[in-house]
């Protein structure tokens, strides 16, 4: 996923503060899908990541007047969306299971990301959709941290810093997540090819 053009945000940002409701609207408008993204592919449930998104969004809202730009807005957005999910998942803790209704996370559709964790021969296509499940039902096994760093990473497609900004922790701390997360993701991925259903 391209990163949106960042230097526009500055004037809308300033509008924003100074109580202009429009340009928080185009603001909201233009990093809604990438917060959707990043917010679902972390929950994997439609009717939270909506129910996220306005909280977000809200938080921002009150919040705007309080920003330095000592990040870019694009940093800050990006934060409060994860902090505020990082949150709520651990609220809603484990009690949680996967719905099998629920299964069509846009990582699914990401072949770029199925093949980045798919390091065999390519997958026939009729096992394509058992692997995409898998590798969702994967996802929902990792840490939320560890779900929070491969969702920005793989799917966002943002470099090491800007995570590290975002999660307020070390490049080599989002390094070693990743690595972690994704040998967890290997494990997983290389049992369903050594047991395929069906």
């Amino acid at each position: 996923m391209d990163q949106p053009r960042t230097d526009e945000d500055q004037p809308l940002v300033a509008r924003a503060q100074a109580g202009d409701a429009t340009a928080f609207d185009d603001l909201v408008v233009k990093y809604s899908p990438r917060l959707y993204g990043l917010v679902y592919n972390m929950t994997s449930n439609h009717e939270d990541t909506n129910d996220m998104l306005q909280d977000v969004f809200a938080k921002a809202y009150r919040a705007i007047k309080g920003f330095r730009g000592k990040s870019s807005f694009y940093t800050w957005i990006h934060t409060i969306a994860v902090n505020m999910t990082l949150n709520f998942l651990k609220k809603r803790g484990r009690r949680y299971h996967l719905s099998l209704d629920d299964v069509d996370a846009s990582i699914q559709n990401d072949r770029e990301f199925i093949e980045l964790t798919s390091t065999s021969s390519p997958v026939r296509e009729a096992d394509l959709g058992e692997l995409q499940r898998r590798l969702n039902e994967a996802m929902m096994k990792l840490s939320d941290e560890h779900r929070a760093v491969v969702t920005m990473f793989h799917i966002q497609g943002m470099p090491h810093a800007e995570i590290s900004k975002i999660l307020g922790v070390s490049e080599g701390t989002v390094r070693s997540r990743l690595f972690y997360a994704n040998r967890q993701l290997q494990n997983y991925l290389d049992e369903f090819r050594k047991n395929p259903v069906g």
